[in-house]
Parts: C-alpha cells; sequence; structure tokens
C-alpha cells in the first residue's frame, strides 16, 4: 500500500476569516481514515528538511532570509502569509513529505502528501502560499541521487505553476507541463515547457479531451521515468477562485487519467494536493479523498 506524508504541524492556524482553509488537511486525513480508504500504518511524519536539499533548488540568499525573517514587506505581502516560526515549520516538513513520498513512489509505484503543491515559490520567491516549491525540491534531490534521469512535472492546479516553470526554464532533465486557467493568478505568468491555458468554464468533455491528448504525448515523446502530479482541486465549478467549470466527477476522471498513463507507461509517481478553495469545505475534501481512491483502483 501507498504512503502518505502528514504532519500535525501541516495544520497552521490562521487569522479569521483566511480564505486558505487549512483545516483541510487535517479533515482529509480523518476522512480517509474515516472512509477505510487507507490503514493508520499509511501515514508517517516527516521531520524538516535539510538545508542542502533546499539549496538544490532555491538560491542560499533567499534562503538566508527567509529562515531568518527578513523578507521585505511585499515578499510577504507576496506569499499571502503572515511569516512565522510555525509556518518555516511546517513548510520545511511538507518538503521533507515530498521527497520521502517521491522515494516511497520508486517502491510502490504511487505515493502521496497530504499537503504540498507548493508551486508558484521560484527559486528567489515565494507567493501565493507558497515559500519553498516540494515538488521542485524533491525532483532536483532525485536526480542529485541518480534515482532517474528525465521527470515529467505534470500540474493540473487551475493556477499555472509558475515557480516551478522558472525553476526548471533551462533543465532539460525536467519536463514542466501546467495545464491551469488562462483568466487567473498568477497574472504575470512564466514559461512551462508546455503550458495550456484553458478559457473561463471549461467544462468537463474539453478539459478531458485537451488534458488526454496532451498526456497521450508526452508519455511517447518525454519517456519520463517518474512523474510529480499536483493534484489541485481548485478546478472545480464550486471553487470561489477557479473559473473552471469542473465537476466531481470530471476532476475524478482527470486523476484517473493521470495514474493510468503513469501506471500503463510503469512510471512512479508521487502526489501533491495542491489548491481547493470551494465554498462548501466537504466539496474540497471529497475531491481530494476521491484523488486517493482513483489511485487504489488503477495501482491496487
Amino acid at each position: 500500500m501507498f504512503k502518505i506524508a502528514y504532519h500535525p504541524h501541516y495544520i497552521l492556524p490562521l487569522p479569521k476569516g483566511h480564505r486558505f482553509p487549512m483545516i483541510k488537511y487535517e479533515l482529509i486525513h480523518s476522512q480517509l481514515l474515516h472512509q477505510g480508504i487507507v490503514a493508520e500504518d499509511c501515514f508517517f511524519e516527516p521531520s524538516p528538511v535539510s538545508e542542502s536539499s533546499i539549496l538544490l533548488t532555491h538560491e542560499q540568499t533567499y534562503w538566508n532570509r527567509l529562515k531568518a525573517f527578513e523578507l521585505t514587506y511585499y515578499e510577504v505581502r507576496r506569499i499571502g502569509f503572515p511569516l512565522s516560526e510555525r509556518l518555516l515549520e511546517r513548510e520545511v516538513r511538507i518538503v521533507e513529505g515530498t521527497i520521502l513520498s517521491s522515494l516511497n513512489a520508486l517502491q510502490e509505484g504511487v505515493s502521496f502528501n497530504i499537503a504540498g503543491g507548493t508551486h508558484h515559490a521560484g527559486s528567489n520567491w515565494g507567493e501565493g502560499f507558497c515559500l519553498l516549491n516540494d515538488q521542485a525540491i524533491a525532483a532536483n534531490y532525485l536526480l542529485s541521487k541518480k534515482y532517474c534521469s528525465k521527470i515529467l512535472i505534470i500540474d493540473l492546479d487551475v493556477h499555472q505553476g509558475n515557480g516551478t516553470a522558472e525553476i526548471f526554464k533551462a533543465n532539460t532533465q525536467v519536463f514542466t507541463f501546467s495545464m491551469h486557467c488562462q483568466n487567473n493568478f498568477p497574472f504575470k505568468k512564466e514559461h512551462s515547457d508546455l503550458d495550456i491555458g484553458l478559457r473561463d468554464n471549461t467544462q468537463n468533455d474539453e478539459y478531458l479531451e485537451v488534458l488526454k491528448i496532451n498526456l497521450e504525448n508526452l508519455f511517447s515523446r518525454e519517456k519520463p521515468d517518474f512523474v510529480f502530479y499536483l493534484a489541485g482541486v481548485d478546478i472545480l465549478e464550486s471553487d470561489k477562485l477557479g473559473k473552471l467549470a469542473i465537476s466531481g466527477k470530471g476532476c475524478e476522471e482527470r486523476d484517473l487519467l493521470v495514474f493510468q498513463y503513469c501506471k500503463d507507461f510503469n512510471v512512479p509517481v508521487q502526489v501533491s494536493m495542491g489548491g481547493g478553495y470551494s465554498v462548501q469545505l466537504r466539496a474540497i475534501i471529497d475531491a481530494h479523498c476521491n484523488t486517493f481512491k482513483q489511485a487504489l483502483k488503477v495501482f491496487y
């Protein structure tokens, strides 16, 4: 059975009314157990990531200023969270969770981080609730250890993975694919190896057809030996920040497509959960839990 990174520090106390529902990580953990999707022994608690792993991806100056809480007012505002020791502790544990779940995926075929997907963090900036880029750091870790030689990052969050695109813009060993809502944050986008910017209110049939065509092309042409999948559920029609019109069933079919391609091409996949901002918290939790269900369907 696959392993799942989760730590109580993933739950971060924020000011009342903050639009980022941190409680979702605790609720995903509880719901996975309640529904019997996984057992308690599937979860592991990551320790803080090493500085050497961070510096495979992020610039030394940025990391030094971040850990010393010396970012400017503008930089903190760009991140969207008030900086604190608890926030930094959360971030470095999430990153280690993604590294360890990528190593688990090499053994089991698939593995998850119940948080992560911090794709707006670039090599020397944080943005959009992201301080450090967990999947980029994990990708560089795998490459540094020579555990793989060609990585495909499939970013299906509703927002473009601008930080990931910037980090790997000159790295031919990592192919970045972002399929997102074009008319959405970030409004200054970077260039992924493949960007597909969808129209507002794109619905299931068009979304899934475009995704299937591109997955077929990418797996056949790029021949990755590892995949990082960012499975944001902010593509849902109920999402207050998303602008797409994908149903819960459509979100399930998206996940199934990604996992089936990974399975068919015998490529291990690490999954980070990414965004989800539906008005109804239950819609977010159900959609995230369905991602785990699709992985079970394909790999077990």
